[in-house]
C-alpha cells in the first residue's frame, strides 16, 4: 500500500525547495523565446468542494527553517529532481551540504507574485480585479520581508544593475522599479485567466506520497481546479518567466507530470489537464496527460533516485557543465571553476562494498 499525505500550506517561499533544502531550483528564462500559443480564453472549469482535507497555514506565519545538519536525501521534489538532472554536484550542494545561496530579485519577485495570486482568491469573485490584485503587492512584500529579513539586502547594493542592465540608482529607486515589474506580471495574468470564473479547490497545496518502492515524492502545487459538473481536475502552475521554445516544452512539463503522478497515486484520478501560465511572455502551455505518460515519469523518477542513492553512498557527485553555470552561486567551490567542494559530510561506502537499497528512507 502507498502511504500518502495531502495538506495545504501558506505561500511557498520561492527561495526554499519543496523539500526544504534551501535551493531555489530557478534557472533563467531563455532569451528569444518562441511563444507557445495560449488557448483562446481561460478554461471554464470552476472548482467544487475541496477534494481532500486540508489545513491552511496563514502566509504571514511562513518562516524560513533554520540550518539543519547534513543528512542523506529522503525524498524527491520536482525542483531537486531537476537539479540532479542539471548537475549532480549542484544537487549535493543544495540537498546534502545545504550551502547558502543569495536571494535574487527574479526568484523573490516570483514568490511575491505567487503570494498575491494566492491571496486574491480570498476576495469575493466580483472583487477579483487587477486593481485589487496590484493593491495587494505592498502588503505581501512587507509580509515576505518580515518572514525573510535577508531580502532587505536585495536593494541596498547601489552599485548593482537591475534585471534590464540599467543603472541601479538608489535602493528606493531599485525597489520601486522591482515592485513595478511585479505589478506588470500580476496585470498580465488577467489577460490569461479570469479569476471571477474560478473557485480553486486548493491553492499552494503541499502534496506527498510514498510509492510502493518506498520512494517519497513531495511538492507544492500552485492551484488545483475541479470542474463541478464532471469532477475533472486541472493542475495550474504560475511561471513569472517566459514560455520555453517548443523544443524545450517537454522539460517544462516535467514538473507538472510529477505533480500529476503524485495526485494520481494519492487519489486514483489522472488530472484532466496540466496548465503552465507564463506571466513573463503572456503564454499558456497546456497538456492533457494519460496514465502511460505518468507511468513513464514514475520509471524515470525511480531511475533518478537510484542514481542519487548511488552518489550519496559513494560520495561521487560530478559536475555537469552547461550554460547555466553562469547563474550558479557555487562556482567558487566547483572543480569546473578551479574550486574545491567542502568535505563530504556523510559516510562513504568502502571500496567494493555493495550499496544497500534505501529508497525513501
Amino acid at each position: 500500500m502507498e502511504s500518502s499525505a495531502v495538506r495545504a500550506s501558506g505561500h511557498k517561499a520561492r527561495g526554499t525547495g519543496e523539500d526544504g533544502s534551501g535551493g531555489t531550483g530557478v534557472t533563467p528564462a531563455e532569451g528569444g523565446v518562441s511563444p507557445v500559443p495560449a488557448e483562446a480564453g481561460p478554461a471554464p472549469a470552476e472548482a467544487g468542494p475541496v477534494p481532500v482535507e486540508a489545513a491552511r497555514v496563514p502566509a504571514a506565519a511562513s518562516t524560513v527553517p533554520g540550518p539543519r545538519p547534513p543528512a542523506p536525501p529522503s525524498s524527491l521534489s520536482p525542483s531537486r529532481a531537476s537539479d540532479f538532472m542539471q548537475c549532480p554536484l549542484l544537487y549535493r550542494f543544495r540537498v546534502i551540504d545545504r550551502l547558502p545561496e543569495k536571494p535574487s530579485e527574479a526568484a523573490t519577485r516570483g514568490t511575491l507574485v505567487h503570494a498575491v495570486l494566492e491571496r486574491l482568491f480570498d476576495a469575493p469573485a466580483a472583487e477579483r480585479t487587477a486593481r485589487h490584485a496590484t493593491a495587494l503587492l505592498p502588503g505581501q512584500w512587507e509580509k515576505l520581508r518580515a518572514a525573510r529579513p535577508e531580502l532587505d539586502a536585495l536593494f541596498t547594493d547601489v552599485a548593482a544593475e537591475d534585471g534590464d542592465g540599467a543603472a541601479a540608482g538608489t535602493a528606493d529607486e531599485r525597489l520601486a522599479r522591482w515592485l513595478a515589474s511585479a505589478e506588470r506580471l500580476v496585470e498580465r495574468w488577467f489577460t490569461l485567466e479570469d479569476p471571477t470564473r474560478l473557485e480553486p479547490a486548493e491553492r499552494e497545496m503541499f502534496v506527498e506520497t510514498s510509492l510502493d518502492s518506498g520512494l517519497r515524492l513531495r511538492g507544492i502545487i500552485d492551484r488545483v481546479d475541479i470542474a463541478p459538473a464532471t469532477g475533472d481536475v486541472r493542475i495550474v502552475d504560475y511561471k513569472t518567466g517566459k514560455a520555453p521554445r517548443p523544443q524545450y516544452a517537454e522539460g517544462a512539463l516535467f514538473q507538472m507530470k510529477f505533480y500529476a503522478l503524485v495526485v494520481w497515486r494519492l487519489k486514483g484520478v489522472v488530472p484532466r489537464r496540466l496548465q503552465l501560465v507564463y506571466l513573463g511572455s503572456g503564454d499558456v502551455l497546456t497538456y492533457d496527460p494519460v496514465p502511460a505518460d505518468l507511468e513513464r515519469v514514475e520509471r524515470k523518477l525511480h531511475a533518478l533516485w537510484q542514481a542519487i542513492e548511488e552518489a550519496t553512498a559513494s560520495g561521487d557527485w560530478r559536475p555537469r557543465p552547461s550554460k547555466l553555470c553562469g547563474w550558479c552561486d557555487h562556482r567558487a567551490v566547483c572543480p569546473e571553476f578551479g574550486g574545491t567542494p567542502p568535505p563530504y559530510p556523510l559516510p562513504v561506502r568502502a571500496a567494493g562494498e555493495a550499496s544497500a537499497p534505501r529508497a525513501g528512507a
